[in-house]
């Protein structure tokens, strides 16, 4: 095993700025999925499982969001929430049983609630999708994947959080179905710089294409250009 005095932030520093990294790339049609931006996760002023990385992160997610609709891609958003018994968290909710755990996010709670500055359009204001999710990944037990069949997407841009837990394993699930996996770095985030910067790292060299958000909305624009 190989060994260093870096810290993460600066190991992932070393593989961002490495121009020979190798890339899987965009393909031709991509869908976005936007994981657990709920008040339990995303209100720091709330609760202390929420957590912030880059405080322009939901307005990235917005402009995505924005861009994949007017393509007319589907746009995902997943959350978490559980009936009042809990046991559809299995496993992941026996570790603990304080108001804070997992499985006491229930339906319909402050917890489990969007957060509002998310622009999500469903219904009679748009086309975009919200599963509920109750595992790590936005695949398991969810339409996701049948989704991603309808539409013919080859590409899969991942926002959200957290970068260690739900985004990793939604990168992993994605590539094993043969998807070319997006991670836009200020799109994503955790509640330590270690775990965060340590997955960004892993994700880049082994699962997916971390980028810049500017270059994902770059790509989009390109693709609005011959469509019109």
């Amino acid at each position: 095993m190989e060994t260093s005095d870096k810290t993460a932030r600066q190991i992932w520093a070393d593989i961002k700025a490495n121009p020979q990294r190798a890339r899987f790339g965009y393909g031709r049609k991509a869908v976005l999925v936007n994981i657990d931006f709920q008040c339990a996760y995303t209100r720091v002023d709330e609760f202390k499982t929420a957590y912030e990385t880059d405080p322009r992160q939901i307005e990235h997610v917005n402009a995505l969001a924005r861009r994949f609709r007017a393509l007319g891609w589907p746009v995902v958003w997943t959350h978490v929430a559980y009936a009042e018994s809990g046991e559809d968290a299995g496993v992941w909710g026996t570790r603990t049983d304080t108001p804070d755990s997992l499985q006491n996010i229930k339906h319909g709670s402050r917890r489990a609630a969007f957060d509002a500055r998310c622009e999500i359009q469903t219904g009679a204001h748009g086309r975009d999708l919200v599963y509920s999710k109750r595992m790590p990944s936005p695949f398991f037990e969810t339409p996701l994947q049948s989704l991603l069949v309808w539409h013919q997407v080859d590409t899969v841009v991942i926002t959200g959080g957290s970068t260690s837990g739900c985004v990793r394993a939604a990168a992993v699930d994605s590539l094993s179905r043969g998807y070319r996996t997006i991670v836009p770095e200020q799109c994503v985030a955790d509640k330590h710089e270690s775990y965060h910067f340590a997955n960004l790292t892993d994700l880049m060299l082994k699962y997916a294409d971390v980028v810049d958000v500017a270059e994902t909305l770059g790509w989009l624009d390109e693709r609005a250009q011959e469509s019109a």
